[in-house]
């Protein structure tokens, strides 16, 4: 019974402590309106967003390389073809094989990169082309994706019908010296057969001089053109190739030497390769480029040097006006929602950037994304990617909000682009990349307008 009148002693006590009590649910300091934090989201209106043509790219040297033709319902056209140059096997002078060579075939490979396709898989059909270069691919050059390659047309060397099955790798017959041939499964990759009578004729039937350097071998051979047939079924879209790891021309050949018949692969390797890329926009791209200046409901996004948004936010300094007093900025983060309906049957961007122009026009991190900046912020390196549940991007960008307010940043330009989608900071436009994203701009009528949201303690002084 002692135990039992403790217990009950011990909450009554506990009761009337808790019953003096006259704020149970304040923890801490009172809040004031001088120092409380206030959250305020900005009307679209002060957002002026365009659609701008994007500068041209660099396209040589890339680890995905795109061979395209894609006819967008909304954006228009798009064409990438590929140029590749062509070695003497070991990049050095190539001696004539004892005995007569025939060539059985020769094939032209080409390497898928991952995650390589964008468009149409289902309804289109694709031709692969292939022609000789009149112009040599020079090495240590820089080549933009606006450089027209000059190409024999006049002269098909091989073509390829074929579907979009990027992501299968297949089986080969490979000829072993000394051997019985042997089935073997390689990679996903694109094998064009190559004429075999324009093999000999740069090869085997070849003058002796244009095989005693790989320079000469080159200076006389150019490389290969690769297009995609215009007139191919369906939309078309584009596929990205690894070049850099293995483009060849593969050549397979019976090679008689006496009363020894054996068969072999010799390979002539490409080192170099450069794209070129063709936008034909559609009438509502052509509309939207004349209106540049205008603030605009719907913007355009395109990869491979396609299009970009110019993103301005003229009234940020009358927001001092409109509080009374200054301001620091805890938080802004803008918000871009991709057009209801517009993301099927073609998806997305995966990731967009945000980036500024200096005084010179060279493109430039915001201050967010800046490491050198001390208000640099880690998760500023994740923003940008497409969010599929929400179907928007959302870009944190406060300390670059913050220096605007204050006139610490003059906006030379302001840009929303494609880029490769990695966790690292990126803000150079790319050709390794094709999507497209129909974005909601300046539309108060819409749930979706692009929005910035801003979150600020006010200063008191």
């Amino acid at each position: 019974m002692k135990f039992i009148r403790l217990d009950l002693l011990t909450l009554l006590i506990s009761l009337f402590i808790l019953g003096g009590c006259k704020n149970q649910d304040t923890i801490g300091l009172g809040v004031i309106s001088s120092n409380q934090i206030s959250g305020n989201l900005i009307d679209s209106s002060t957002i002026v967003v365009n659609t701008v043509r994007e500068d041209s790219l660099i396209t040589n040297g890339l680890s995905r390389t795109p061979l395209s033709f894609f006819k967008d319902p909304v954006f228009g056209t798009t064409e990438a073809n590929l140029a590749i140059d062509l070695n003497l096997p070991g990049s050095s002078a190539f001696t004539l094989p004892v005995g007569t060579v025939v060539i059985d075939s020769a094939m032209l490979v080409l390497r898928y990169a991952p995650n390589s396709f964008y468009g149409d898989s289902i309804a289109s059909r694709y031709k692969a082309n292939v022609y000789q270069l009149k112009e040599r691919i020079l090495s240590g050059h820089t080549y933009y994706s606006n450089k027209t390659w000059s190409a024999d047309k006049g002269t098909l060397l091989g073509s390829k019908s074929f579907i979009s099955r990027t992501g299968d790798s297949i089986k080969i017959i490979t000829p072993i010296a000394g051997a019985p041939d042997t089935l073997i499964k390689v990679p996903p990759q694109l094998r064009i057969p190559i004429s075999t009578s324009f093999v000999n004729s740069i090869l085997y039937a070849a003058p002796a001089a244009q095989l005693s350097s790989n320079l000469i071998f080159k200076n006389n051979v150019n490389g290969l053109y690769v297009t995609l047939d215009q007139n191919q079924s369906g939309p078309g879209g584009t596929f990205m190739f690894a070049l850099d790891s293995a483009a060849a021309v593969q050549i397979y050949y019976r090679n008689t030497n006496g009363s020894v018949i054996d068969t072999g692969v010799l390979v002539l390797p490409s080192r170099l390769h450069a794209a070129e890329i063709k936008h034909t926009h559609s009438n509502t791209i052509k509309a939207e480029l004349a209106n540049s200046t205008t603030n605009r409901k719907t913007f355009y996004l395109q990869s491979m040097g396609g299009l970009k948004s110019r993103i301005s936010f003229p009234y940020l300094k009358n927001i001092l006006k409109t509080i009374g007093g200054d301001v620091i900025v805890n938080h802004a983060e803008l918000v871009v929602t991709a057009a209801p309906g517009s993301t099927i049957p073609f998806a997305p961007l995966p990731k967009l950037a945000m980036y500024r122009y200096d005084l010179a026009n060279q493109v430039q991190l915001i201050q967010d994304a800046a490491s050198s900046d001390p208000r640099y912020f880690a998760e500023a390196t994740t923003a940008g990617f497409y969010d599929l549940q929400h179907q928007n991007y959302h870009f944190l960008i406060t300390a670059y909000i913050q220096d605007l307010m204050r006139g610490k940043t003059t906006d030379y330009g302001t840009f929303i682009g494609p880029v490769i989608p990695t966790s690292s900071v990126s803000v150079a436009p790319t050709a390794q990349v094709d999507g497209r994203t129909i974005a909601v701009g300046f539309d108060t009528a819409s749930p979706y307008r692009i929005k910035l949201n801003l979150f600020y303690t006010k200063v008191v002084k």
